[in-house]
């Protein structure tokens, strides 16, 4: 297994485990990607992003709930790139509910303040419940 590989999985094990947000057995989709954090972001930037990412559930329907901070440990998937030291992770009724978020206007809106805290690229995987 290579070592890519091997820090993926550490990443969605860790999710996993102290996120509490997805039982055993339980239903859905879980939408998960890490960040890392672009240097010239401003509180105010933050601030929107936190806020704008709190807003989302309620704006789409089918997404429960959001999770959002910083990664217990940051993981460094490119030698060339800074290393994710952000993570949000999105409880969606299915993967209908992920296609729908999508195409939502208020996602788009969303991706605005998300780009004024991010380098460009993430690291996303989705986990559909059993």
């Amino acid at each position: 297994m290579s070592v890519r590989c091997i820090r993926l999985v550490t990443l969605l094990a860790g999710l996993l485990l102290f996120s509490g947000a997805v039982h055993a057995g339980e239903k859905g989709l879980m939408h998960c990607f890490a960040f890392t954090p672009l240097p010239g972001a401003t509180e105010a930037d933050w601030g929107a992003f936190y806020k704008g990412t709190d807003e989302l559930p309620g704006k789409i329907e089918g997404l429960q709930k959001v999770w959002v901070g910083k990664l217990r440990r940051p993981q460094k998937f490119n030698p060339n790139a800074g290393a994710r030291e952000y993570g949000v992770c999105m409880v969606m009724d299915g993967p209908d509910a992920l296609k729908a978020y999508d195409e939502h206007p208020a996602h788009d809106a969303w991706v605005e303040v998300y780009s004024k805290v991010r380098e460009p690229g993430t690291t996303t995987f989705d986990i559909i419940g059993q």
